[in-house]
């Protein structure tokens, strides 16, 4: 199966659903390993990359990431403008629930102009990668006032094979109340979808704001390796 018949043979009601409830969704072996290792033999080839950040030097944790430069790997590409259409209803649901006059388009490509005209021009897709004792600190991909509010995420490593530990975290902060956190543990290929920032949730007096965070724990031994799809560009 293709990258594009394997998203959109996922059960788009019921994984919007999810989301909407849970502000996170998994889905299984959305890239086969061949494509996963294909991006993770790539990491090497500097002409691929706009920016590397020493994670340690800026205190997020303890690892490298490299954002992807124009044009995208194909795999990279296809996720973003695939996903996209499948999230911008219920991007759009959320915004109208909390009052927000952020409208999302329904492709991809129009998106992409609206950052692109407040002087976010920059691709943010990019690839993760811990060795033994990395550890992502919890954290937003907020990259300025245009944003979508959710992003997605591929494990191109094996746990257990690859690496231990290393799972992805999620904590949820309601207010007046100590935060939820969330364990996700996906294999090679997977693919998860996440709050970027915030989700609607209904209380006694209308919808309010539940703030969410990500990160990765310690990675206990082995190197992982992530892809990140992140729909909004960067100033």
């Amino acid at each position: 199966m293709t990258i594009k018949q394997r998203i959109d043979a996922i059960n788009w009601e019921d994984a919007t659903h999810q989301i909407h409830d849970k502000g996170y969704a998994l889905f299984p072996g959305i890239l086969e390993s061949d494509q996963c290792e294909a991006l993770v033999s790539e990491y090497n080839d500097t002409k691929l990359y706009r920016k590397t950040i020493n994670m340690a030097q800026y205190r997020f944790g303890q690892g490298e990431y490299k954002y992807y430069r124009y044009p995208l790997p194909d795999i990279a590409a296809q996720l973003r403008e695939l996903i996209y259409p499948h999230l911008a209803p219920l991007a759009n649901k959320w915004m109208q629930l909390l009052g927000i006059t952020q409208s999302y388009p329904e492709d991809h490509e129009t998106f992409l102009e609206q950052c692109h005209l407040v002087g976010q021009q920059r691709p943010t897709p990019l690839i993760l990668k811990y060795g033994s004792g990395g550890y992502n600190t919890l954290h937003q991909d907020l990259y300025g006032e245009v944003f979508f509010p959710f992003q997605a995420i591929v494990l191109l490593s094996k746990p257990n094979d690859d690496f231990t530990g290393g799972e992805l975290l999620l904590t949820e902060q309601r207010p007046w109340a100590q935060s939820k956190g969330i364990v996700l543990q996906p294999q090679q290929g997977d693919l998860a979808i996440i709050t970027t920032s915030f989700r609607p949730v209904q209380g006694a007096k209308g919808f309010y704001r539940v703030n969410l965070k990500h990160g990765v724990s310690e990675v206990l031994s082995g190197k992982r390796y992530t892809l990140g799809i992140i729909f909004h560009d960067a100033r």
